[in-house]
């Protein structure tokens, strides 16, 4: 049996708190990848993985990923929104796939163009 020892812990803790920072810290965006049964049998695993090690490899501290459930559009998934700061509505997008999720984060995320090709609409959903 292999013995773990304390700089393993270390590299464990400090991978822990930074998966932490991105699913939990303060941030000027907000990535939330929808992963109801619908959009993860479309692949939504695959997305969030890819959102997460996007954000991580950027080193986008102020970037926040989440999951929310079903956003009712089942042949549209995976499907994720974005948020950003100062804008006035969010965005969500569809039909995502790994590879577009780094031109998202590109356009949207740090040059703040909404991707259109891959949105559906702005705005949120809630009434009033």
């Amino acid at each position: 049996m292999v013995k773990i020892t304390i700089d393993d812990l270390a590299k464990i803790r400090e991978k822990t708190e930074k998966t932490m920072n991105i699913r939990e810290g303060a941030g000027r965006a907000k990535i939330i990848v929808h992963m109801g049964t619908c959009g993860i049998a479309a692949g939504a695993r695959e997305v969030l993985s890819a959102v997460m090690n996007e954000v991580e490899q950027k080193n986008l501290k102020d970037v926040i990923v989440t999951t929310s459930g079903c956003a009712g559009l089942c042949s549209k998934e995976p499907m994720l929104t974005v948020e950003v700061a100062k804008e006035t509505a969010p965005v969500k997008y569809i039909e995502i796939s790994p590879s577009k999720v780094k031109k998202i984060i590109e356009e949207h995320i740090q040059n703040g163009h909404i991707v259109k090709e891959y949105a559906l609409a702005i705005g949120s959903e809630t009434t009033r």
